[in-house]
């Protein structure tokens, strides 16, 4: 420990440079509008900005990459909670809570959450990245496809966490999630499936420009129908920083769904192809499994958003494990720093913290920095930013549709993205006016993929045998949690029928 220490701070020495702490302001700042930009997102926004970075030496090139896409983190929940549209996908969650907490006129307590939340996440994530990093992302590898899908069948069990009310709904939203998921090129055959003779399918069905449209255009056909019924949002008085800051209480509320979530995500971030929106998820799906909140989720409640941010900002500390000490990227955003290291001439591996001690450790220490940089220009914006909520809604409806729209073509380059934006939109819309949740059919698009893939490969590699599941130790441990998950409510059933007949 005493030598992960004297490394860190010699980190510290190489990110704290004049050069290397403009590099990370202008990161954070540039991962902040990327990210509360819908449909751009911390991918595209890498991408876009690598060009940027080749005139610089690599340490600095890769600090402000790496600021970019953990700042992104922060961004993406501007926009979810003031006009309900995700900056990017891990911001989905956020924005449950988030929107209806500002529509009760309470924004800036909200973005403070939100702020807050993804600091304290983002620290724990480092802290576990600095001192069990290697022996993480070595955890990490041994997920291979039946561990992945173990995990994977355990994380689906948590859509019954956010069915609400009616569960006939909930699942029947899942299964329209599922089927949407299935859409395209079958990614282990090649085969296409249920693209209708479209060429656009054969991709499948873009998540951004869908996500879009089932909470963005969604809300704005509602707050369109139901303009002159509802009364206008309430106001905040003050709009300053001393107005949003959160009281004591406040604070114990959001205690422990922050610890969790962070764990959560930090691990979530380690395991390959998981990335930061699967750790928000999951963090949400903890919350509203084990966790008590004075409001209910999804109608404004703080512990919602500090969940949701604290996991898919800890996810994104998470990824850089296993990318500096394998080599191996955890998401998109990860892959595309990965390929900016190879251009610089560095290999990422086992041999990255001994052959280059200053790049991977100033790397390290400039996320600390970063992060700081990050909530420093986020405070400070929310009271500009909370403004939004003073937009008449008849100027308001209008800008938002244009932002759904730029969000949607922006992510597909087409109008394809636009015409899925536009028909999530309307089955969103009616699935608000039927009270069927939206949360189940994001959720099961999102894993359903991944468990697919990860099933057959698992029953490639066995022939076909189903023992695989429960013949290594990670699987078995997996498997048997799901069932308990699965079997519990049942047992439950079953022994509250006995006892009432036994009254």
């Amino acid at each position: 420990m005493l030598e992960t220490l004297q490394m860190l701070f010699m980190g510290f020495s190489v990110a704290t440079s004049i050069e290397n702490i403009l590099a990370a302001a202008l990161g954070a700042i540039l991962g902040i509008l990327v990210g509360a930009m819908p449909g751009i997102g911390s991918l595209a926004g890498c991408a876009l900005l690598l060009p940027i970075t080749f005139k610089f030496n690599p340490v600095t090139a890769i600090i402000m990459l790496g600021a970019i896409y953990y700042s992104n983190m922060f961004g993406g929940a501007y926009s979810a909670i003031l006009i309900n549209v995700p900056g990017d996908s891990p911001a989905i969650m956020t924005a449950l809570d988030g929107y209806p907490l500002a529509r009760k006129g309470k924004a800036g307590k909200a973005l403070m959450t939100a702020n807050f939340s993804s600091f304290v996440g983002g620290i724990i994530g480092m802290i576990i990245l600095v001192f069990m990093g290697p022996a993480l992302a070595t955890l990490g590898l041994k997920f291979g496809p039946s561990e992945m899908a173990a995990l994977m069948l355990v994380a689906m069990t948590s859509i019954s966490w956010l069915v609400g009310e009616n569960p006939l709904k909930g699942i029947a939203a899942t299964c329209l999630g599922m089927m949407i998921a299935t859409m395209g090129v079958d990614k282990i055959s090649g085969n296409m499936r249920y693209d209708f003779g479209n060429i656009y399918l054969l991709g499948g069905i873009s998540f951004i420009p869908l996500v879009i449209g089932f909470i963005g255009l969604a809300q704005v056909f509602e707050l369109a129908e139901t303009r002159n019924e509802k009364a206008p949002m309430p106001i905040e008085e003050k709009m300053d920083i001393r107005s949003g800051l959160l009281t004591r209480k406040e604070f114990g509320r959001i205690f422990r769904p922050i610890l969790r979530s962070s764990l959560l995500g930090t691990f979530v971030g380690f395991l390959p192809g998981a990335g930061a929106t699967t750790g928000s998820f999951l963090g949400y799906a903890m919350q509203k499994k084990f966790g008590k909140s004075e409001e209910e989720l999804g109608t404004g409640a703080i512990e919602g958003i500090a969940a949701s941010e604290a996991a898919n900002n800890a996810a994104a500390a998470g990824a850089f494990g296993p990318l500096l000490s394998l080599g191996i990227p955890g998401s998109g955003t990860t892959a595309v720093l990965l390929g900016g290291l190879m251009m610089w001439g560095l290999n990422p591996g086992p041999m990255l913290f001994a052959s280059e001690p200053e790049f991977a450790w100033g790397l390290i220490a400039s996320l600390f920095i970063s992060n700081l940089i990050a909530l420093f220009i986020a405070m400070v914006s929310i009271p500009w930013m909370a403004k939004i909520i003073r937009i008449p809604v008849g100027v308001m409806i209008p800008a938002i549709i244009a932002i759904c729209f730029v969000g949607a073509y922006a992510t597909t380059n087409s109008m394809f993205g636009v015409v899925i934006m536009v028909l999530g939109g309307i089955i969103g819309y009616l699935f608000q006016k039927n009270d069927y949740p939206v949360a189940p059919l994001l959720l099961a698009y999102v894993l359903s993929s991944n468990l697919e893939i990860n099933v057959r490969r698992a029953l490639v590699i066995s022939e076909g045998s189903l023992s695989i599941f429960f013949t290594k130790p990670i699987s078995l441990v997996l498997m048997l949690v799901f069932f308990i998950i699965v079997l519990t409510p049942m047992v439950r059933g079953a022994l509250s029928k006995m006892r009432t007949k036994q009254i």
